[in-house]
């Protein structure tokens, strides 16, 4: 780092290192409460310099008893890393339907700032490779409530099947962290140069397969959360003498405090309020095109019966335009019409864990919503709902009951708090039914707040 920044820019990155990291938010702009986020949290009123929808905290509150949290209304998400929304609002006509891949999304927070900035015409297809990490994505993307998106888990690897598919790849690689020494111990513990040759290597692999699915013409988003030049500016120069790139250029402002480096753009703590970061954007030289795939059915999901759709149709809002499949367990899907063709490219060439909107599925004769449509944005905006107070909603958030007024309605409803939907509660006589995923509820005690 000293032969990066000469002695003084080395010595003032020490000092930074030692402070408490910054935190921030993104917010949701389809999912905003009645009230301010956060309120009494004493946070700040400053942006993130490079993301019009984002904030600075004063302090790190407890976003596990921020009922507002769970509804989806922000992500909580390093500073630096937002700059992805700028790189590709320069470089990237998102008017336009597009195909997008997150390639290493997990735990969700590029995913869901490119769901922020495509068009509903456009697919974002988030994959994560390593197993455990695949639930925390889809939580995440549920929670932020697009419906044009798929999950898959696959290695980098066996996205060359889609060769030319995609328009814009983003490639968030696995890396040995140095930005993030102040605030995870973890990563300080792991570091070693061995582990920095390591992750070089791996991350070559990962390219060459975003290289490979990328159109020509489309646009390549290459970032890590280290400093050393190996994982960074190398393997930039790496892409561009072995792929048909071109590095793009990005209009900086100076007063961002972001640095230009050789083959990218690096963020320093001691230099602006974020972590350590790098970014390159680069351009797949113009060839052939995009190819054309088509698939003529899903595997293993079959069309809904036309009986039954009208019933659950009711459900989603009415200018939904929508597919209707059935899992073989039962789950009634709603996919967007316009992308259904794609998403059958997708099931014949990968393992999709998740895609479109989960509806709910039939126990008897009886229908139960899923927890996903509650969150969604397609869900019905007339449907029946019970507006709780804070601590209500915390309770709801634990999977407990709790008492309701004699005049309560009967049957399905939304809980809701702020206007934002948490999940689903049925209404019986003398009790209610609370019907939160058991794996998303909160299990730290309510003292904690």
């Amino acid at each position: 780092m000293r032969e990066l920044l000469g002695n003084e820019g080395f010595d003032r990155f020490v000092e930074a290192m030692r402070q408490q990291a910054p935190v921030s938010i993104r917010l949701n702009p389809f999912k905003q409460p009645k009230s301010d986020i956060g309120d009494g949290w004493g946070r700040g009123t400053a942006k993130v310099p490079w993301h019009p929808g984002s904030l600075y905290l004063h302090e790190r509150p407890v976003f596990t008893l921020d009922p507002s949290f769970h509804a989806g209304t922000y992500y909580v998400q390093e500073a630096s890393s937002m700059f992805l929304h700028e790189a590709l609002r320069q470089t990237v006509d998102f008017s336009e339907p597009l195909k997008l891949l997150d390639l290493c999304a997990a735990p969700g927070g590029k995913s869901t700032l490119l769901a922020d900035l495509v068009s509903p015409e456009s697919l974002l297809v988030a994959n994560e490779a390593i197993r455990p990490r695949v639930a925390a994505l889809r939580e995440n993307l549920e929670k932020w409530g697009a419906w044009n998106i798929a999950v898959t888990h696959a290695d980098a690897g066996e996205y060359a099947a889609l060769e030319d598919w995609f328009d814009v790849v983003v490639t968030d690689a696995p890396c040995s962290g140095e930005g993030l020494f102040r605030k995870d111990p973890d990563s300080v513990r792991e570091w070693s140069p061995a582990h920095v040759e390591m992750c070089s290597v791996r991350q070559r692999h990962i390219l060459a397969a975003a290289v490979a699915t990328l159109r020509p013409g489309g646009v390549l988003a290459y970032s890590t959360c280290t400093f050393n030049t190996t994982e960074n500016e190398d393997n930039v120069d790496w892409l561009l003498k072995t792929f048909p790139l071109e590095r793009l250029s990005l209009e900086i402002p100076s007063d961002w405090g972001i640095t230009a480096s050789a083959n990218g753009y690096r963020f320093f703590p001691h230099k602006l309020r974020g972590e350590g970061f790098f970014i390159a954007i680069l351009r797949k030289k113009d060839g052939i095109g995009q190819k054309h795939r088509t698939a003529a059915a899903f595997k293993n999901i079959n069309p809904l019966a036309k009986g039954i759709v009208p019933e659950i149709s009711r459900w989603l809002h009415p200018d939904t335009e929508a597919k209707y499949f059935q899992t073989p367990s039962g789950e009634m899907l709603a996919l967007p019409a316009r992308l259904e063709s794609d998403y059958r490219v997708l099931d014949k060439f990968l393992k999709i864990k998740w895609f479109g909107t989960m509806v709910g599925e039939l126990k008897g004769k009886d229908f139960v919503p899923s927890h996903a449509l509650a969150l969604s944005r397609q869900v019905a905006t007339n449907l029946p709902a019970l507006d709780l107070e804070r601590e209500q909603a915390l309770r709801f958030l634990k999977k407990e009951t709790f008492e309701l007024p004699l005049d309560t309605l009967r049957g399905w409803a939304l809980a809701r708090y702020e206007g934002l939907n948490l999940g689903w509660v049925k209404v019986l006589p003398g009790r209610m039914n609370n019907y939160l995923p058991p794996e998303r509820r909160i299990r730290m005690s309510l003292e904690a707040q």
